[in-house]
């Protein structure tokens, strides 16, 4: 796929989509899946208790951001019928982006030069909350960076077209009252096909939809690489 070569050859850093002050070494993975064991002890319905949990780890680790997700199979999608569809074969539960976990407020940066493409407020229990995506060409290839889980603040006074640079602040993270009902976060997703959308674009996916998406949503670590 001529979009995975590109990203990879883009650069062999890390890149900072959130808190630019914060070093890489204070960065940890985090395993929020099914096959988490520790997960079944907390209420998932309940963004305090998943708080609680990721702080926790942080503080264990003495770390300041946990990171990971990506076509990690979670049970707290369970909770909201945005992807629950009663219907085991169409459960949507494959997150196709990679989480940062951090602190409200956080300072979120474009990941590259681009343009806003949309902009939204996904309002739907569990659902991204505010959200921002770019669009970006590089040596002729057309893609998309999604910032979900924003602040309201974020999407004020944004104008479709608008040009930002890379490391540039297009947002804040968000509080659980408006980002979906999650400890503050940053969903980080890459889209090759955005197929008609406007300031949204699934985030999960079900198992018979995952070979679709994960083609059409590349692995974030080519432009993160941060593992």
């Amino acid at each position: 796929m001529k979009l995975k070569q590109k990203l990879i050859e883009l650069s062999n850093f890390p890149t900072k989509v959130v808190a630019s002050h914060i070093d890489f070494d204070k960065y940890i993975s985090i395993d929020l899946s099914h096959q988490n064991a520790e997960l079944k002890k907390i209420k998932l319905n309940s963004s305090e208790s998943l708080s609680d949990y990721i702080n926790n780890y942080l503080k264990i680790h003495s770390k300041k951001i946990a990171f990971g997700g990506f076509l990690e199979k979670r049970e707290i999608y369970n909770r909201s019928s945005h992807f629950n569809t009663q219907n085991t074969e169409n459960q949507r539960d494959i997150h196709l982006g990679i989480d940062l976990w951090c602190e409200t407020n956080t300072a979120v940066f474009a990941a590259l030069n681009g343009v806003i493409h949309s902009f939204k407020n996904n309002t739907a229990y569990g659902d991204y909350g505010p959200t921002i995506i770019l669009e970006h060409c590089i040596d002729g290839i057309t893609f998309y960076t999604l910032y979900g889980h924003l602040s309201l603040d974020s999407i004020t006074n944004l104008r479709v077209g608008t040009k930002v640079k890379a490391a540039e602040v297009i947002g804040y993270l968000g509080t659980a009252e408006v980002n979906g009902d999650y400890p503050p976060h940053l969903h980080f997703q890459i889209i090759n096909d955005l197929q008609g959308n406007f300031g949204d674009y699934p985030g999960v996916c079900s198992a018979n939809e995952l070979d679709f998406y994960k083609e059409n949503c590349p692995d974030p670590n080519l432009i993160l690489k941060l593992k």
